[in-house]
C-alpha cells in the first residue's frame, strides 16, 4: 500500500471509486482496444448503477474511453467530446451476476470492425481489476503492460509465449492460466515488467491454435 492507496488519486470529482476509477476501467478498455472506438455499450452493476449518475460514473468512463486523465477538467463535459469524436454509446443498468458492486461491462466496436468485451471493477483508491475478456476470466490491474493470449487448450502454447517473451528479454511479473474446459478454449494473462515489442505480438498471432492476442500498452 502506497499513499495514494490512503488519500486517494488526483482527481476531476466526488469520489475514487465511481469517479477515477471509472476513469481508468475507460483507460484500460481503451487501450485494450488499441484502435479508435466507433461505438460503446456501457452496462453499470451495483452501487455503479445505482449511485453512479451522481457521482458522475458515466461521464467517467466515457472520458476514459476518449483517453481522459482522472484530473482532466473535461470530464464533467465528456459526452460532448464524445460527440466531437463521433463515439456513439448507450449506458444501461445490468446485473452481472456475482462481481464487486462497483462493476460495468464495456463492449466496445471499433473502426476496423473489430469488437472487445470488458468486465472491470472498482476496488477503491482509484484501483480497478479487469475482470473478464471477451466473456473469459482474465484478472490483472491494468497497471503493468499486460499481454492476453486466447488459444486452444493444448500443449506447447505456453512454452511458445513464455519463450518468445525470454527471447525478446522480457520479463514477466505474474503469469495465470484459465480454461473454460479441457480442450477447448484457454487464455494466458501475462502482466510483464517490460513492454512487449509489437513485432512479437504479430508473431504470436500467426501461431496455428492461438485465436485472438490482446494487449495492454502503458506506452
Amino acid at each position: 500500500m502506497n499513499l495514494f492507496d490512503i488519500i486517494g488519486p488526483v482527481m476531476v470529482g466526488p469520489s475514487s471509486s465511481h469517479t477515477a476509477g471509472a476513469v481508468k476501467i475507460g483507460n484500460v478498455c481503451a487501450k485494450l482496444m488499441a484502435e479508435p472506438i466507433e461505438k460503446a455499450e456501457i452496462y453499470l452493476h451495483g452501487s455503479f448503477a445505482e449511485t453512479g449518475k451522481g457521482h458522475g460514473t458515466d461521464k467517467a468512463i466515457i472520458g476514459g474511453l476518449l483517453g481522459m486523465a482522472c484530473d482532466d477538467e473535461r470530464l464533467p463535459k465528456s459526452f460532448d467530446y464524445a460527440e466531437k469524436e463521433n463515439l456513439t454509446f448507450k449506458i444501461n443498468k445490468a446485473d452481472l451476476g456475482d462481481v464487486h458492486p462497483n462493476s460495468v461491462k464495456v463492449i466496445m466496436h471499433g473502426k476496423s470492425g473489430r469488437t472487445l468485451e470488458v468486465v472491470a471493477s472498482s476496488l477503491g483508491g482509484g484501483r480497478i481489476q479487469i475482470c473478464e475478456l471477451d466473456g473469459i476470466t482474465a484478472i490483472f490491474s491494468g497497471e503493468h503492460p499486460t499481454l492476453i493470449v486466447h488459444n486452444l487448450d493444448q500443449p506447447g502454447h505456453v512454452t511458445e509465449v513464455t519463450s518468445m517473451l525470454g527471447h525478446k528479454g522480457v520479463n514477466i511479473a505474474t503469469m495465470q492460466l484459465y480454461r473454460k474446459r479441457r480442450g477447448g478454449e484457454a487464455v494466458m494473462v501475462i502482466e510483464c515488467d517490460q513492454e512487449v515489442p509489437e513485432d512479437s505480438i504479430k508473431w504470436l498471432e500467426h501461431i496455428e491454435g492461438i485465436l485472438k492476442v490482446t494487449y495492454l500498452s502503458l506506452v
